[in-house]
C-alpha cells in the first residue's frame, strides 16, 4: 500500500523502513503535521499514518476520504485527536497502537518522581560549577510513602508493581480493577479518597470527557499539602490554570509533566532559537519545583520498534483482509 506518514523525524524514518522491510508497502514520508491544510499532501495514497498531535478531525476524515483513503493508523495508543463519528461517516478505519511499551512511560514517570524528590537535575548543575553544598536538595524516603496510581491498564499496572518494589503503599482508581494489580496487594479506593490520602499521585489514564481535567481546582482542595504530581498520560487530563495556583499556595510540592494541554505547538520540535509565546507553559518553568519533558516517555528503542511494527502489521492487515489488527471505532469503544 501506498502510505502518507505525517509528523515524521529521522527516528520514525528509521524504525518504519525497518518494519516495513519486505512488506510491500511504499511509505512517503512528511515533517509536516496532518491538519486541514496539509492533507491534500496524502493524494495518491491508500492510507495515512498519523501522531498523537496530528488534527483528525471531521473535516480532515473528509477530506481525506474524498480522495480514496480509507485507513489511517495511528502511532499512538490514544485517539482522542480523532473524530471516531466523522471516521465512521467517512468510511475510514483507524488503527492504533494499544501496547507499545508499558514499562517505557512507567519507568519515565518514576524517573520523573526521583528527580524532583532527590534533586539530582539541580544537584548536576551545582557540581558542574564546583558547588557541593546540600541546601535545598533534602529529599525524602519512598519507602513507606503513598503512591496513587490513576488509570490501571498496563501502563498503571507496571507503575504500581515498580512502586510497591520501593516499598510504596499502592492506592489506586480506575473504572475498572485490574486483578493484576489487586493480586500484588494495590487497594482501589474512590478517586477522592486517592488524591486526599497520597504523597504521590501518578496519572496514567486516557484523556476522555470524563477525565478531562480530572485535576481541577476542586481536586487540589482535596490533596495533601505538598503532594508530588507526576503525569504522563495526556495534558488535558490536568487543568494547567488550576496547578498553576496549587503550586504558589503550596499544595503542590512538586510537579513532573511529560505531556501538556497544549503542547501541539510546542513539543517534538527544536524551539530553542525562538520566543516560546505561551506565558502559562512559561510560568510553569519559572518554578524550581516543577520538571517537563517533551512527551518523551514512550521514547525507548523498543518502544519505538514495536510502535513501528505495530503500524505496519495494521496497515497489512487491512491489504490482506479489509481489517487492521488493533481497530479503534466507536463500537468498540463502547463495548
Amino acid at each position: 500500500m501506498r502510505i502518507t506518514v505525517f509528523s515524521t523525524k529521522p527516528y520514525d524514518r528509521h524504525f518504519l523502513n525497518a518494519a516495513s522491510d519486505g512488506a510491500g508497502h511504499r511509505l512517503t514520508y512528511l515533517e509536516a503535521r496532518l491538519s486541514p491544510e496539509t492533507c491534500d499532501l496524502a493524494a495518491g495514497s491508500d492510507a495515512v499514518c498519523a501522531f498523537v498531535n496530528d488534527d483528525i478531525d471531521a473535516d480532515v476524515l473528509e477530506r481525506l476520504a474524498a480522495k480514496g483513503i480509507r485507513l489511517l493508523v495511528l502511532r499512538a495508543a490514544g485517539f482522542n485527536n480523532v473524530d471516531l463519528e466523522a471516521a465512521k461517516r467517512s468510511g475510514i478505519t483507524i488503527g492504533r497502537v494499544p501496547a507499545y511499551s508499558p514499562h517505557a512511560v512507567a519507568e519515565h514517570a518514576v524517573a520523573l518522581i526521583l528527580t524532583l524528590n532527590r534533586k539530582t537535575h539541580r544537584a548536576y548543575n551545582r557540581v558542574r560549577e564546583g558547588n557541593f553544598s546540600l541546601d535545598g536538595l533534602l529529599g525524602f524516603d519512598l519507602a513507606g510513602k503513598t503512591v496513587g496510581v490513576v488509570g490501571t491498564g498496563k501502563i498503571g499496572e507496571v507503575m504500581c508493581r515498580i512502586m510497591s518494589g520501593f516499598g510504596c503503599r499502592v492506592i489506586a482508581y480506575d473504572v475498572q480493577e485490574n486483578p493484576n494489580c489487586l493480586a500484588m496487594g494495590v487497594t482501589y479506593v474512590p478517586v477522592e479518597e486517592l488524591l486526599s490520602s497520597s504523597d504521590i499521585i501518578s496519572l496514567h489514564c486516557p484523556l476522555t470527557p470524563a477525565t478531562q481535567h480530572l485535576i481541577n481546582e476542586a481536586s487540589l482542595q482535596r490533596m495533601k499539602r505538598g503532594v508530588m504530581l507526576i503525569n504522563t498520560s495526556r495534558g488535558a487530563v490536568i487543568d494547567t490554570q488550576a496547578v498553576l495556583m496549587g503550586l504558589k499556595d503550596g499544595i503542590i510540592g512538586s510537579l513532573g509533566l511529560d505531556v501538556y494541554e497544549e503542547e501541539d505547538d510546542l513539543f517534538f520540535e527544536d524551539l530553542s532559537g525562538r520566543f516560546i509565546d505561551d506565558d502559562v507553559f512559561a510560568r510553569l518553568l519559572t518554578f524550581p519545583n516543577v520538571l517537563i519533558t517533551g512527551h518523551q516517555a514512550f521514547f525507548t528503542h523498543e518502544a519505538m520498534t514495536n510502535i513501528a511494527e505495530t503500524t505496519i502489521a495494521n496497515v497489512t492487515s487491512f491489504e490482506q483482509t479489509g481489517q487492521v489488527v488493533h481497530e479503534v471505532s466507536t463500537e468498540k469503544i463502547a463495548r
